[in-house]
């Protein structure tokens, strides 16, 4: 920390702290956890492998149960993920019915 960092009220806390150290702890709150259907935590880039077989809605496809996603991103909505599937174009998977590789 440098002396002439900017200080900030924390009402959670009710302290005065570093801006940068505020801004760290609410980045740290507002990280949402998503997990597979095993509990397994799940980040961007991991590879997810189907559980169940999902018909795809507007696609008139159906992906079949261990079919593996590759390179998924998480959307912020903690049972939501966002995929790339050959053919299919703006697939997002429900997190239950996912498993990670």
């Amino acid at each position: 920390m440098s002396d002439d960092e900017e200080y900030v009220y924390d009402e959670v806390t009710g302290e005065w702290m570093p801006a940068s150290e505020l801004a760290a702890r609410q980045a740290e709150e507002d990280k949402v956890e998503v997990r597979d259907a095993v509990g397994n935590l799940l980040s961007d880039g991991d590879q997810v492998t189907l559980i169940k077989d999902l018909e795809v809605k507007g696609a008139g496809q159906t992906l079949k149960q261990g079919t593996l996603i590759k390179s998924i991103r998480l959307t912020g909505d903690p049972q939501e993920i966002d995929c790339k599937y050959p053919g299919i174009k703006g697939l997002v998977l429900r997190a239950e019915f996912v498993k990670k590789r």
